[in-house]
């Protein structure tokens, strides 16, 4: 057991060095959710009316309705930016060196998934003290209750990012990728807008946005924020995490999956 847990450590503590030394992808991070906070939500406040739904008990001004879709917007970024770094070590070598260790490869990729979810739930802290500051606060319950939310997000998002990264052969072709999941998966979720108002406009996109697993994730940060608990959103975080971690395994096989190609 002693190996397993020393290997977590020193993986997170890598992670956590290489986050200290890049301080602008740091504030990067912060800036992209507090710029649609601050400009989209402005733009967007009087067009967009919002009914009294579920975790709602009241009506809820739009800057409000966002902040969940952004603390999933931060993971979801960071997960991919995290996968690229990953592209990047097994373009450097420092990726192979590590997959030839005798511990499990399952374990090796867990901790260097567990190690960006906890860089990333960092960072959702930050902009939820930010956003403290500018006037949109939730119960002391709901800090604590969102915790174990954002971290099975952010498990599934970088389990995401780890899947992608698994099949892409450079890195230059990773970050074209990326904006072809990033920004569907963002637009086409309950990230800016409630499911609701999508079926209004198209009973398709609403199916799209319902079986996106990006809104089922940003709908367990948006209740848990509330204190309160989303079973389906739950199931189906785990149930994509499961699957892209199974996904990202495979890649990773250099008996089967890609790494064995790419030699």
């Amino acid at each position: 057991m002693k190996p397993f847990v020393v290997v977590l450590i020193a993986i997170v503590a890598r992670e956590a060095r290489r986050f200290v030394g890049q301080r602008s992808r740091f504030i990067a991070a912060l800036i992209r959710p507090l710029l649609w906070l601050v400009v989209f939500a402005a733009g967007f406040r009087a067009a967009l009316g919002l009914s009294i739904t579920p975790p709602y008990e009241t009506y809820t001004t739009y800057e409000t309705y966002i902040v969940p879709g952004l603390c999933g917007m931060i993971l979801l970024f960071n997960g991919m930016q995290s996968s690229l770094s990953l592209v990047y070590d097994r373009e450097m070598g420092s990726m192979r060196l590590l997959l030839t260790s005798p511990l499990p490869r399952w374990w090796l990729l867990f901790c260097r998934l567990l190690a960006s979810t906890s860089i990333s739930i960092l960072q959702v802290y930050t902009f939820l003290g930010i956003t403290a500051l500018y006037g949109i606060r939730f119960d002391a319950t709901g800090y604590l209750s969102v915790l174990p939310a954002l971290l099975v997000a952010g498990l599934m998002l970088g389990a995401l990012g780890l899947a992608l990264s698994s099949f892409i052969k450079q890195l230059e072709n990773f970050a074209g990728v990326m904006n072809f999941v990033i920004f569907p998966m963002f637009f086409l979720s309950s990230a800016l807008y409630p499911l609701w108002k999508m079926a209004e406009s198209s009973e398709l996109l609403h199916d799209i946005c319902a079986a996106n697993p990006f809104t089922h994730a940003v709908e367990l940060i948006r209740f848990a924020l509330y204190g309160q608990f989303n079973m389906s959103a739950l199931l189906w975080t785990c149930g994509a995490a499961l699957i892209l971690l199974a996904i990202a395994l495979w890649g990773y096989d250099p008996a089967r999956g890609m790494i064995r190609r790419k030699g």
